[in-house]
């Protein structure tokens, strides 16, 4: 088995698949233009997806009130402090600013326009 995506059930699905292409980098691999307006944003591997759409019957996570170390989306960054800055002039939000975790990591935590955690991190070692 292989991870394929990781679904998101989020209030404006249009608005953050834009913020993500424009600030995360993200691609686009597919769209619903009608609703719950499915959005497949793919990294720049092509190997793995985040899923994020509109679900009018399902619960709507409180993701601003979850603990970042209990769920977060976690990208890699080559310069966490820099990532971290140029987020936040986006609209992120700063949870956690830049530290070295141990082991040649170095991370933050910060959270997108729309409360999703996100994690930046920089691996001293290569985990994929």
């Amino acid at each position: 088995m292989k991870l394929e995506h990781l679904a998101l059930n989020v209030p404006e699905p249009n608005e953050m698949g834009r913020w993500y292409v424009s600030h995360l980098g993200l691609t686009v691999q597919r769209k619903q233009v009608e609703p719950p307006y499915g959005h497949f944003l793919a990294d720049d591997s092509g190997t793995v997806m985040i899923e994020i759409y509109r679900n009018p019957d399902a619960d709507m996570p409180d993701y601003a009130g979850l603990d970042p170390f209990a769920f977060h989306l976690a990208f890699l960054s080559n310069d966490v402090t820099a990532d971290t800055k140029r987020l936040a002039d986006a609209g992120a939000s700063v949870y956690r600013e830049p530290q070295d975790v141990g082991g040649g990591d170095e991370v933050s935590m910060l959270r997108d326009p729309w409360g999703v955690p996100i994690q930046l991190v920089r691996r001293g070692k290569s985990m994929i």
